[in-house]
């Protein structure tokens, strides 16, 4: 499927990805305040998605 180089590079590239984003996010929340309010509620829809894909694909490989 994957070679083990392709993991690493995969696990450090989401690693640095989700660091910068954070700090974007913590930027941008400072400086227009108005615009985040609730945001919250998309990531926590995301991450429901996510995991109801991640189930389904575990639940249908069986």
């Amino acid at each position: 499927m994957f070679s083990f180089g392709q993991m690493i590079f995969g696990f450090i590239f989401f690693i640095v990805f989700v660091i910068i984003v954070y700090f974007s996010y913590k930027n941008d929340k400072k400086n227009n305040p108005i615009y985040f309010k609730g945001s919250y509620k998309i990531l926590l829809g995301f991450i429901i998605a996510f995991g109801f894909l991640v189930l389904i694909k575990l639940l249908t490989q069986r």
